[in-house]
């Protein structure tokens, strides 16, 4: 699949403050993209279900199938609210992140309607090791994926909320998920998923290519980390760094293509940022 980053996406740097004391070099080297997911195996990745510890996968929810993650549940009697997260070893603040997701198959017995075509990425998240052994999603941000029914509008990237607030027009934003604008996929076709992460000051989802949704000012908030451990209670505390997971809650999917460029060593001078993403955006609509 290409890798589309929108001509418009130096506009929205603009929400970054410059810092003139920057350290950044001149002779920074363009970032690369890099795989966080070899197609082999899951070297890297660490599960962490509901009601095990870090680490345990014993339903083995996340397999790799043919150069692909795949969350399945062929050996779930039924689902029971074992929701899964499988985390990326190494944190990021300032990144570009692309991935390919598709839903297939019929949903686990036992799952939540609501969670039919649900799936998504978790990131600014609290590390596997970190959460608690009954905790049902880590205290993040969740870039929510959802398939249609064949009938009814159901916009996928959404945001969720896990634990955590964010700003919209300079207003913070409570509920717990917001739709994006994107358009529904009814079928299992694969779609791009893309993520521009700029620590706390700016954050945008895009959908093959195409913005759906910005926010700003992600923060520790809301009553859903109560089974979370008080660290990840302290409300208002800003979120500018954590790690990145793919989430299993009842219904199969697939993952490929898991690809990241750090934008970190650049964060410190809006000019060089400018500059480095626009190297980014000619290079991948080649």
């Amino acid at each position: 699949m290409k890798y589309l980053i929108p001509v418009f996406l130096l506009l929205l740097i603009t929400g970054c403050k410059r810092n003139t004391s920057s350290t950044v070099s001149e002779a920074a080297p363009a970032p690369e993209w890099i795989s966080l997911f070899n197609g082999k195996d899951l070297e890297g990745w660490v599960p962490k279900i509901k009601g095990e510890l870090p680490g345990q996968d014993s339903l083995k929810t996340f397999r790799v199938n043919q150069g692909t993650i795949a969350v399945s549940y062929e050996n779930y009697p039924e689902f029971g609210n074992r929701f899964g997260h499988l985390f990326y070893e190494t944190p990021f603040s300032a990144y570009f992140l692309l991935v390919d997701y598709r839903f297939q198959g019929e949903q686990a017995k036992g799952g939540e309607p609501w969670a039919f075509k649900n799936s998504g990425i978790m990131f600014h998240s609290q590390s596997a090791s970190s959460m608690l052994k009954d905790q049902n999603f880590p205290v993040s941000l969740e870039g929510q994926f959802l398939g249609g029914n064949g009938e009814d509008p159901r916009p996928t990237m959404n945001l969720c909320t896990p634990g955590t607030h964010v700003q919209m027009a300079d207003t913070l934003f409570t509920p717990h998920c917001v739709n994006s604008t994107s358009r529904t996929f009814h079928g299992e076709e694969w779609v791009q998923a893309g993520f521009l992460v700029l620590k706390d000051s700016l954050i945008v989802h895009y959908v093959n290519g195409q913005e759906v949704l910005r926010y700003t000012k992600p923060q520790l908030g809301g009553d859903m980390a109560a089974d979370a451990s008080a660290e990840f209670q302290v409300q208002g505390s800003p979120l500018t760094s954590g790690y990145i997971a793919l989430q299993s809650e009842s219904h199969p999917l697939e993952f490929r293509e898991i690809i990241i460029t750090d934008l970190e060593p650049y964060f410190g001078d809006q000019e060089k940022l400018n500059e480095v993403i626009e190297g980014i955006r000619e290079k991948t609509d080649q």
